[in-house]
């Protein structure tokens, strides 16, 4: 009985292994085409909000900065969002 026990689990391993195996290979040849890129819709959504940002409000004022200053500056540009919030305010109040 115990032989028969073992024939059996045996057999039954090798059912697995041989299903799991023949999966994986059969996994490892088909095409991965899996529809549009998700880094192209991102890269999309990336381009749409710089638009939304950089044709917000206030995207017409030009930023004041020092005549050396770059306009890529944290500071200078710091500087600019700060002003063109105390002018929003002033016009609000």
């Amino acid at each position: 009985m115990r032989k028969l026990l073992l024939a059996a689990t045996g057999v039954l391993g090798g059912v697995a292994f041989w299903r799991r195996r023949r999966r994986t290979s059969v996994i490892g040849t088909q095409s991965l085409d899996a529809g549009p890129d998700p880094a192209d819709e991102l890269r999309a959504k990336l381009v749409e909000s710089r638009v939304v940002v950089d044709g917000g409000p206030g995207a017409d004022e030009p930023i004041a900065a020092e005549p050396d200053a770059s306009p890529l500056d944290p500071e200078v540009r710091r500087r600019s969002v700060h002003e063109r919030t105390r002018a929003s305010i002033d016009e609000l109040g």
